[in-house]
């Protein structure tokens, strides 16, 4: 009955420690350096950690950094600080691929020695024409058959720069008629004269994923290495190369299901691009889905853990949207966050019989479903801002909120009624301006008429002006992700800034990444790289309305 609570993993997990295959449970997070992570990065990492707590065991960080061409140390630092808020903590087991560049060259040099590697000469092209199709077996490399000794000498030559980029390759022999592909006979090693951002230049022959890989995880002793399924057909080389190099500490690779999302960019290529164009700020621009782009976003560690779970792991591929995820984000902070005054589209409201030279504090509870974050006090005065939506002079059917003759309540203060306007040349409403009864101030117990509206304000002489950016899916859901040229389709209105916005004068020192919810008009964050004390800037984590429904279980 246990297994029926456990994933697919966890099952083969329990099995391998019940039959002694291992002792305790090690898994590794293996990043390549050649990007920024994203959303679905960070189901392999929480599940990685999550495995490695579980059975208590072990959790390693390493950098998968055998491909200099792509790979920075701006890429680096930028995923350690993204593992680390997520909360996997790898203690002091990071580690790069590139600290093994010798055990894999003595590894290389051993299946050489066995009769089971050798040097050829073939083109990049070749090799493709040589190995055949999935339905026709490939035909071997006329230097397959070179001699032990010459194939180290090769090598040798190769490690000390004697050849140009592509001129030789290493390749496993194993069979060119496997119907595996993949083992007929890979390449695992190839000259490349660049600099590696780790070793600098002191190689110029570097090991190809499906040689590396196995052997960072054997050398770490990995007891587990997850990967995802495009790896599936990729796992008999891995067996092969961690049995040949003869390996005591033999891992186990399983694959999972990829997080998919709908209607996101992923692609590191696509990223590039927008962040080349200007069409985004960088990496960790709000509207991405890179982890460094929630994070400024506003969204938690929480609410990813929950996403992730509410995905769940298996070994068939489907595909999440995004409002399950702005549903945990809500779930996250509904009960953590005070809720604030905060005007967007500000119009100005004169409460023309309240003494002009008064201020009022009012009690406010910071959140009404969380009794325990207290109170604060509010000022309140003759001039106040409210939303511009909040007024209409000619009100459409069931408008409950301020027009002409109406009484609405201002929200922890005063009942108000509207008496008039203001008009700029143009007939735009500048000023709404209305009367307040002094009996009805909230808290006072007042029990007599009622009213269907109530709406939101900050003092005009006491709020803190503010910035408040809007964030959009980048893609225009409506067209789907990709143009038939392989572009992307862009939404035009992913972003809208309103520089003109006022909140409560508490904000006035807000730092990120304190988040808050702005009454009606959604989950706001201090933007981590542009606010200042002198100039707020407030990110829209998600609105208030979600159209997300938890499955029944």
């Amino acid at each position: 009955m246990e297994n029926e609570t456990k994933n697919f993993i966890e099952q083969i997990i329990d099995k391998d420690l019940a039959e002694g295959v291992y002792d305790q449970v090690h898994t590794r997070f293996p990043p390549e350096p050649n990007g920024y992570l994203h959303i679905g990065h960070a189901k392999s990492i929480l599940l990685n950690y999550g495995l490695a707590q579980k059975y208590n065991g072990k959790f390693n960080l390493r950098f998968d950094d055998t491909n200099p061409t792509k790979e920075k140390t701006e890429f680096v630092d930028s995923i350690k600080e993204d593992v680390a808020w997520l909360g996997a903590d790898w203690e002091d087991r990071l580690f790069f691929a590139s600290d093994y560049f010798d055990i894999m060259y003595q590894c290389a040099v051993k299946l050489i020695k066995k009769g089971k590697a050798f040097v050829c000469d073939l083109s990049a092209e070749e090799i493709r024409e040589y190995r055949g199709t999935l339905t026709e077996p490939g035909k071997d490399s006329p230097y397959r058959n070179r001699s032990v000794e010459e194939n180290l000498e090769l090598f040798e030559n190769m490690k000390n720069g004697l050849y140009k980029d592509g001129e030789k390759v290493l390749r496993a022999k194993i069979d060119m008629a496997s119907p595996n592909i993949n083992m007929r006979d890979p390449v695992i090693y190839r000259v490349a004269h660049m600099s590696h951002h780790n070793t600098g230049d002191a190689w110029c022959i570097y090991p190809m994923y499906d040689f590396a890989h196995p052997i960072e995880d054997a050398v770490e002793h990995v007891t587990h290495s997850i990967c995802t399924l495009e790896f599936e057909d990729h796992r008999p080389l891995y067996d092969w190369v961690v049995r040949e190099c003869e390996f005591d500490h033999p891992p186990r690779q399983i694959e999972f299901a990829k997080l998919y999302l709908k209607n996101v960019v992923t692609g590191k290529r696509y990223i590039k691009k927008l962040v080349e164009d200007g069409i985004v700020d960088g990496w960790d621009d709000p509207r991405l889905v890179s982890i460094s782009g929630l994070r400024r976003r506003g969204y938690t560690p929480e609410a990813i853990r929950r996403f992730v779970e509410l995905a769940g792991v298996s070994k068939s591929n489907s595909t999440c949207e995004m409002p399950m995820l702005e549903y945990c984000i809500r779930e996250d902070l509904k009960l953590k966050k005070p809720r604030v005054m905060a005007v967007l589209h500000p119009l100005k409201l004169v409460i023309d019989n309240y003494p002009e030279d008064q201020v009022e504090y009012m009690e406010v509870q910071n959140n009404q479903e969380n009794p325990e974050l207290g109170s604060r006090e509010v000022p309140f005065c003759r001039e106040l801002y409210i939303e511009q939506e909040d007024f209409m002079e000619v009100p459409v059917k069931k408008y409950f909120r301020l027009f002409p003759g109406n009484e609405v309540r201002l929200m922890n203060a005063y009942f108000v009624t509207c008496t008039g306007v203001v008009k700029d040349e143009a007939g735009n409403v500048t000023e709404v301006h209305c009367t307040y009864d002094p009996e009805t101030r909230s808290g006072s117990g007042f029990s007599g008429r009622k009213v269907k509206g109530t709406i939101h304000w900050v003092s005009a002489r006491h709020a803190v002006r503010a910035e408040a950016r809007l964030y959009e899916n980048i893609i225009d859901e409506e067209k789907g992700v990709y143009n038939e040229d392989g572009s992307l389709n862009l939404n035009p209105a992913s972003l809208t800034v309103l520089p003109d916005c006022y909140v409560e004068p508490g904000l006035a020192k807000a730092e990120s990444p304190e988040s808050f919810q702005f009454v009606r008009n959604g989950y706001f964050c201090v933007d981590s790289r542009d606010s200042r004390p002198e100039h707020l800037v407030f990110n829209r984590i998600v609105s208030l309305k979600s159209s997300f429904k938890l499955p029944v279980q």
